[in-house]
Parts: structure tokens; C-alpha cells; sequence
């Protein structure tokens, strides 16, 4: 059984920073592309970025210079290092394994002063 669980949102004010965290069980992460989705009320989920099981990396623009997603195959864990946060990333956020129907539960991040 596979099971993402993502860790580390909260509350920061604009211009701070988190980190997101995602356990993954029941998959060898080194083995699949993974990425970060969001979702922010009222509108639709978006991706932010991707990693290749390869390590290559997309990101999305409005977070590019900002954001970073990395991952530690021999933890099965995917991060996002999120900087300069702003009140527009204010969302929840999603790990997902690409093209493979798996979903964390999702971690809030919301931005505010």
C-alpha cells in the first residue's frame, strides 16, 4: 500500500520561509518522478514542481528562484524548500507520485503578516 505523508506547512509571514516534507512508504521513490501540487481555496490544484527520478527539476514560474524541491531516495523522502513566501502561495500543498494516482493528505502553508 503505498502512502504519501506530508509534513511542515503552518503559518509564516510574507517573506519567510518553510520546508515541506514528504514520507513516502510503499514505493522507492528513486524509481518514479515525484512532485509538489497546491491548492488554494476556491481555485484549481496546480503543479508546482517537479523532480525526476534522474534528480532533474520544474518548477513552475511564479515560484521559480523560490522554491526547491529535492528528495533523499535512501529516506524516500521529497521536499520543498519554500523562500520569499508570499500571501498568493498561501495553500494547501500536495506530494504526488507523477502519473500514478497516489495523494498525501496535504499540508497548509498559509502566508500572512
Amino acid at each position: 500500500q503505498v502512502q504519501l505523508v506530508e509534513s511542515g506547512g503552518g503559518l509564516v509571514q510574507p517573506g519567510g520561509s518553510l520546508r515541506l516534507s514528504c514520507a513516502c512508504s510503499g514505493i522507492s521513490i528513486s524509481r518514479y518522478g515525484m512532485g509538489w501540487y497546491r491548492q488554494a481555496p476556491g481555485k484549481e490544484r496546480e503543479l508546482v514542481a517537479t523532480i525526476s527520478s534522474g534528480g532533474n527539476t520544474m518548477y513552475v514560474d511564479s515560484v521559480k528562484g523560490r522554491f526547491l524541491i529535492s528528495k533523499n531516495n535512501a529516506e524516500n523522502t521529497v521536499y520543498l524548500q519554500m523562500n520569499r513566501l508570499t500571501p498568493e502561495d498561501t495553500a494547501v500543498y500536495y506530494c504526488n507520485v507523477l502519473s500514478r494516482p497516489y495523494w498525501g493528505q496535504g499540508t497548509q502553508v498559509t502566508v500572512s503578516p
